[in-house]
C-alpha cells in the first residue's frame, strides 16, 4: 500500500517524546526483550499510598492443569464492606511486564473512587504462547467472582480492565465470560487495546519506525504469542480479539486510543464493532497521543484529559 503521512504527534508529547527516545526505541525485537524484561517495575511499598491503600497478595488456582497464579489486590484501607472492583490486566506487548504494572491512575481510583483493584499475573509469551496468558487471566478473574466475600469485592460489580496488550486481553476476557457463561462484568476499560494480530491498518503502516510500539514490535509480540499462525486464518478471537464476529452481549465498554499510534484504526473498529453488534461502547481518539502517552507523559494536558475521561466512564459504570 502507499503509507499516507503520519498524524503529527501532540506538541507537549512531541517534545516528552523525543526525551524518551533515548531509552524506548520505537521497535522491539525479541534480542532487545531480554533488556527490557530486566527493567524494574514499582515496588509493592509504593502501593500503599501512605497506609490509604490495603496490600494482599494471593496465591490461586490457575487453568484446570496449570500452575497456579498470583493476584495482587489493592483495596482502600477502612472500607469494611464490599466494594466495586478494577480487575487489572498488565501490559507489555504479551512478553514482559508483572502484576505489579499498574497504572498510577488506578491508584487515584482506589482511594478516589473507593474501589480494589485486582490485578493478575500471567504467564507470558513466547514461553508460554496463547491460550497460555488468556487463560492464566481468565481463572483469576473466575477466582476473584467466586470468592469476592474473601477479598471484599462485590461479585456483582467487577469491571475488567487493561492497557496495550492488557486491553487486548481483557477484551478477550470478556469474551470468554460471555461465551463460557463466566462471570458477568459490568464493563470493561480498554486503554489502547492490542487486539489485531494481522498488524495491517493504515495506522501500523503510518506509524512504522515512529512514536512508542511500532509496526516491528508489534509483530514482535504476536509473533511471540502466535508463532506461524499469526496473520493466519486460524487465529482465535481470545488471542486476537479484533478476529470476534460477534461482539453482542458484551457489558459497557470504554476504548481510548492516540490517533499517532499502532493500534487506532484496530481501536475505533472494534468500538465500531460493539455499536454495530447493537452493544454500548464509548470511543476516544485523542489527537496526536503515541501509544501510552498518558502514563509516559502524565503531565501532558492532553493526558490530564484522557485520564478525567475514563473516570467520569467509571463514575456513570458505578453510579459513584
Amino acid at each position: 500500500m502507499t503509507v499516507p503521512t503520519p498524524p503529527p504527534f501532540d506538541p507537549e508529547l512531541a517534545a516528552a517524546l523525543t526525551v524518551m527516545a533515548e531509552f524506548i526505541p520505537p521497535s522491539l525485537t525479541m534480542e532487545t526483550l531480554p533488556a527490557l524484561r530486566d527493567a524494574s517495575f514499582m515496588p509493592e511499598e509504593d502501593f500503599t499510598r501512605g497506609g490509604t491503600i490495603d496490600v494482599t497478595e494471593l496465591t490461586v488456582p490457575g487453568p484446570a492443569g496449570e500452575p497456579d497464579i498470583s493476584l495482587l489486590v489493592l483495596r482502600p484501607a477502612g472500607e469494611t464492606g464490599p466494594v466495586p472492583a478494577l480487575y487489572n490486566i498488565h501490559g507489555g506487548g504479551m512478553i514482559m511486564g508483572t502484576n505489579r504494572l499498574i497504572p498510577t491512575e488506578m491508584l487515584d481510583m482506589v482511594v478516589e473512587l473507593k474501589l480494589a483493584v485486582v490485578s493478575v499475573e500471567y504467564r507470558l509469551a513466547p514461553e508460554h504462547p496463547h491460550p497460555a496468558p488468556v487463560e492464566d487471566c481468565y481463572a483469576g478473574l473466575v477466582w476473584t467472582a467466586k470468592h469476592a466475600d474473601e477479598i471484599g469485592v462485590d461479585p456483582g460489580r467487577i469491571i475488567v480492565a487493561g492497557a496495550s496488550a492488557g486491553g487486548g486481553l481483557a477484551a478477550a476476557v470478556a469474551l470468554l465470560a460471555r461465551d463460557r457463561g463466566g462471570p458477568a462484568l459490568i464493563g470493561q476499560l480498554l486503554i489502547c487495546p492490542m487486539l489485531d494480530d494481522r498488524n495491517d491498518t493504515v495506522s501500523s503502516h503510518q506509524m512504522a519506525g515512529l512514536g512508542v510500539w511500532d509496526r516491528t514490535s508489534n509483530d514482535t509480540g504476536w509473533t511471540a504469542l502466535l508463532g506461524d499462525r499469526r496473520g493466519g486464518p486460524d487465529v482465535s478471537p481470545y488471542a486476537a480479539p479484533a478476529r470476534a464476529t460477534d461482539l453482542s452481549g458484551l457489558p459497557p465498554t470504554f476504548v481510548d486510543v492516540g490517533s499517532a499510534e499502532t493500534f487506532r484504526d484496530e481501536d475505533v473498529a472494534y468500538a465500531t464493532g460493539i455499536w454495530q453488534s447493537g452493544g454500548v461502547a464509548e470511543l476516544h481518539v485523542w489527537p496526536g497521543g503515541f501509544h501510552g502517552f498518558d502514563m509516559m507523559a502524565p503531565q501532558a494536558s492532553i493526558s490530564q484529559e484522557a485520564k478525567a475521561a475514563r473516570l467520569r466512564w467509571l463514575r456513570r459504570i458505578l453510579g459513584a
